[in-house]
This record gives C-alpha cells, sequence and structure tokens, in this order.
C-alpha cells in the first residue's frame, strides 16, 4: 500500500527518476522480513535508486515523528527534499510462532546432518504449535490500550453518551466531507476501493447506544466498537521540501512546518496511557508563545472519542495543569467547531503507522483552502506518548 502511495505522489508532482534528500517510512506491526521496510518501499517506486530510505517507529506517532525529522533535516541544510509517512495493515497482521518452536526451528536449521536434524523435529511438541498473534497490549500492565482508556475516561467523568456524541459527529462530517469532494485528491484507489469504507453516514446516537461495551463488560463500560477507533489497512504519505526546491520545480506549497513535540507519562505508576499530548501540546505552545486558542483547526487524533474528551477535560482542570503540566493556569477550552472538521481516526480508521501523515495531509490541505492560518495536530500513542505538531499557512 505505502509503494502504491508513493508512486502516486511520483506521478502527482512529477517526481520520476528524482533523487530526493531522504525518506522516512514507518509501520507498527511489522514482521522479520520487513527489516529494510522504508527502502524496499523506494525501490519498489520510480523515485531515483539513489533515494535513500529509513525505518521510523513511535507507535501511533510513526509518520508525524517521521515529519518531524524530515522537516529538520531541510531546515538543517542537510537536505532540500523529503518524504514522510507510515502504513499499517491490521488484516494481514504478522503471526509469529511460539518463542520454544522458534528455537528449535533454529537448531533444525542449523543441523548438520539428516540424523541431527531428525533429533531438533523429535524436540518439538504439540504445545510449541501454538502460534503468537500480535496484540494491542501494554507489556508493562498486560491491559490493553482500550482498558487503560476505560481506567481514563472513568477518572475524568467522560460518560458514554458524551463518547457517542463525538463518535457521531466524527461519522457526520467524514460523510459531508467526501459528499463535497474534500478527499478525492488526498485519497487514492487502491484495488477497487476509493474511500474508507468505514464512514457511516446512517448512524445515529440510538444505533450507537445500544452497542456494548467492548473492553469493561460490566454495566460500568462505556468504550464500544462504535466510539473507539477501528483496527484498519491504509498508508500515507507527505512531501516535505525547502521553498527553493517547490519554487524551482512549480510544487504548490500548501503548509509550513513550524514546530513538533514528543512527551511521555509514567503511565506504569498510575498515569493515563494517552494523555501524553497533554504534555506534548503545553511544551510546544509555551516554546512558540502561542495559547491553546491560536488555533484555526485541530487535528486531534481519535483513538477513542474518550481519550480526546480526557484530553480536552484535561486542558480546562487547573489542578491537572499546575501539577502535571508545571503552568501557573490552566491551557483553557478549544473551539470545538474547529476540531477534526473533516472527520476524525474514529471513523476514517487508524492503521497505526499511516495516522500521522493521514492527519499532516488533511491539515495541509485545510489551511490551503483557507489561504492562511495555524493547525494544531495531537497524537497519542501506545506506550505512555505523545507527539504534536503545528502547521501554518
Amino acid at each position: 500500500m505505502l509503494t502504491a502511495v508513493l508512486e502516486r505522489m511520483v506521478d502527482q508532482y512529477n517526481l520520476v527518476g528524482q533523487r530526493l534528500g531522504d525518506v522516512a517510512l514507518g509501520a507498527v506491526m511489522t514482521s522479520s522480513l520487513e527489516w529494510n521496510f522504508a527502502r524496499e518501499v523506494v525501490l519498489g517506486t520510480r523515485l531515483h535508486p539513489e533515494t535513500p530510505a529509513f525505518n521510523v517507529q513511535r507507535a501511533c506517532g510513526t509518520s508525524l515523528e517521521a515529519m518531524n525529522l524530515i522537516a529538520l533535516k531541510i531546515a538543517a541544510g542537510q537536505i532540500e527534499s523529503g518524504v514522510a509517512g507510515g502504513a499499517d495493515t491490521n488484516s494481514d497482521l504478522p503471526v509469529m510462532v511460539s518463542r520454544k518452536l522458534a528455537w528449535k526451528l533454529i537448531d533444525i536449521n542449523q543441523a548438520r546432518s539428516f540424523g541431527e536434524r531428525l533429533s531438533a523435529i523429535m524436540r518439538i511438541r504439540p504445545s510449541d504449535l501454538k502460534p503468537a498473534y500480535p496484540g494491542i497490549v501494554e507489556p508493562r500492565t498486560r491491559l490493553s490500550m482500550g482498558q487503560h482508556t476505560e481506567k481514563m475516561v472513568k477518572e475524568w467523568n467522560i460518560s458514554r453518551e458524551e463518547q457517542d456524541e463525538l463518535a457521531y459527529e466524527s461519522h457526520m462530517k467524514a460523510a459531508r466531507a467526501y459528499e463535497e469532494g474534500f478527499y478525492d485528491d488526498l485519497v487514492m484507489e487502491f484495488k477497487g476501493i476509493r474511500r474508507d469504507t468505514i464512514v457511516r453516514k446512517d448512524t445515529s446516537l440510538e444505533k450507537l447506544a445500544k452497542l456494548k461495551p467492548a473492553f469493561d463488560k460490566s454495566v460500568a463500560g462505556t468504550l464500544t466498537a462504535g466510539n473507539s477507533t477501528v483496527f484498519s489497512d491504509g498508508a500515507s504519505a507527505v512531501l516535505l521540501a525547502s521553498e527553493e526546491f517547490a519554487r524551482e520545480r512549480s510544487l504548490p506549497v500548501l503548509a509550513y512546518v513550524v514546530d513538533a513535540e514528543s512527551a511521555a507519562v509514567d503511565f506504569v505508576q498510575g498515569a493515563g496511557l494517552l494523555m501524553a499530548p497533554t504534555l506534548a501540546v503545553a511544551r510546544l505552545l509555551r516554546r512558540n508563545n502561542l495559547t491553546l486558542q491560536d488555533f484555526d483547526f485541530y487535528e486531534i487524533h481519535e483513538a477513542f472519542a474518550g481519550q480526546v474528551l480526557c484530553t480536552l477535560k484535561a486542558w480546562e482542570s487547573e489542578q491537572y495543569c499546575r501539577e502535571v503540566l508545571k503552568l501557573d493556569r490552566p491551557l483553557g477550552p478549544i473551539d470545538r467547531s474547529r476540531m477534526n472538521i473533516k472527520g476524525g481516526s474514529v471513523v476514517i480508521g487508524h492503521p497505526f503507522g499511516a495516522t500521522g501523515s493521514r492527519i499532516v495531509g488533511t491539515l495541509a490541505k485545510l489551511l490551503n483552502t483557507r489561504g492562511r492560518g495555524r493547525g494544531l495536530i495531537s497524537v497519542c500513542t501506545g506506550g505512555g506518548m505523545g507527539v504534536a505538531a503545528i502547521l501554518e499557512r
């Protein structure tokens, strides 16, 4: 998928045979066969084969971090152009064998004689054959992201109704955006699919309310399949360049990368797993002498509707901002009418490595269409991390 995305970019911006400065690509659900993932993607396109590439992995913030790295290289004068992106295929997960079976297979492969090989084969037990499926579980807590978010929404008193309402609004915004043609030049056809298949124009608050809790199965559970993002397939990429590179090739400049920040929380000791973007945004605002209200658009990754609502509530909390963000006063509320105005991850999907650059592309187009303005990106990630960025037009 990512190779197809880069090929589309090559066609769109007349990059056939061009040697770009660097390419940063990433995925979360990879296998040992994809150790040189980024470089293989580039070699599968008509970019000049001398274009280098490297892998990036920061969980759900992977491709936003990739954008930051390429932008920094351009700003430092090391390169003039580059690509940042990512992909994940949740319908084709790399299923692994058990550790016991893996070691025995290695012994079989290294056997020097038929007798040694047969002896190694005979040591395999039926219990060794149980496959190991990848799961979205934190190794240090053994809880899934959804279970961690259930703890967060309970701590912040976020109701099921609030989460369903945000999810419903996201569906309506995305459906309207597709009808208006907003995504026509952003989403490319792949294997006959021309648009995101998760968008439900016919959903309603009543339908969402009928769904059963997905993580906390008790009556106290509030996260459902309707207000949580979907494990989906997807790929996305963005082209970054210096002004000179763009001008020489008559490329349209949609927006400028201003700054980015990453942060982490100690979720093992009780901090909310997906609350790190609150810190990343606070540091970003402080460094750029901005307030939370100084933005025309807010693109907040909807890993779960509850996560977004916890983040918004934390920014308004005097105690949280003072004790956690080390601020003298709360960051305050945002204008919700400016948030995820073309739909968010709950409805568009969340192919982990692709989400960051997908959001960057959306925000860049919004800023370009408006002709001026500033946008804030906030992405929560596994491992208790978060990535934020500012784009301007």
